[in-house]
């Protein structure tokens, strides 16, 4: 348990600063922001015509409503701390892939239901979209990230994926 601990600590400070660079706000951070934007457009735009994006921004003209997609918003912080988990826990670096993989596709896929709710909360009642984005969602993906590390565990122990440090395949 200790180890896991230290190396999902390490890993979390590492992928942390990382993305707090310039070259990864610049080629990573911002270009996946400015596609989960596209995303969330994409499944809106075809039942609302007056819902357009730009860059970051998500609007309703009709209403006036405007909101943006800001750091911590993105799904990247949820994704690092997936990431650093299955990283550290000792498996086999099959399993750990295809559950990054499917982790990583689960909170984007919840995320762009929080964006698209939130939208159009924020055109309903403004002190709800703030109640629903700063705790309502905020939790959500949090345990959306918990509950898949918590399967994908589950799954580990049960099919002796786990490495040497728990006995079990290497």
């Amino acid at each position: 348990m200790a180890r896991f601990l230290t190396l999902f600590c390490i890993f979390q400070a590492v992928l942390f600063v990382l993305e707090l660079t310039p070259p990864v706000q610049q080629w990573l951070v911002t270009p996946f922001t400015e596609l989960l934007v596209l995303v969330s457009i994409g499944v809106v735009a075809p039942f609302d015509a007056g819902a357009i994006s730009s860059g970051i921004y998500l609007y309703d003209v009709p209403s006036g409503f405007a909101m943006s997609i800001e750091a911590g918003c993105n799904g990247i912080e949820a994704s690092i701390i997936l990431l650093a988990a299955m990283l550290a826990f000792p498996a086999t670096w099959q399993v750990k892939m295809i559950g990054i993989l499917v982790g990583l596709l689960s909170i984007h896929a919840v995320n762009i239901v929080r964006i698209v709710s939130l939208f159009y909360i924020g055109q309903w009642n403004m002190e709800v979209f703030d109640w629903a984005h700063l705790y309502i969602w905020q939790a959500l993906i949090m345990l959306d990230v918990f509950v898949v590390f918590l399967l994908w565990l589950r799954y580990v122990l049960r099919n002796g994926q786990a490495t040497a440090v728990f006995g079990g395949a290497s």
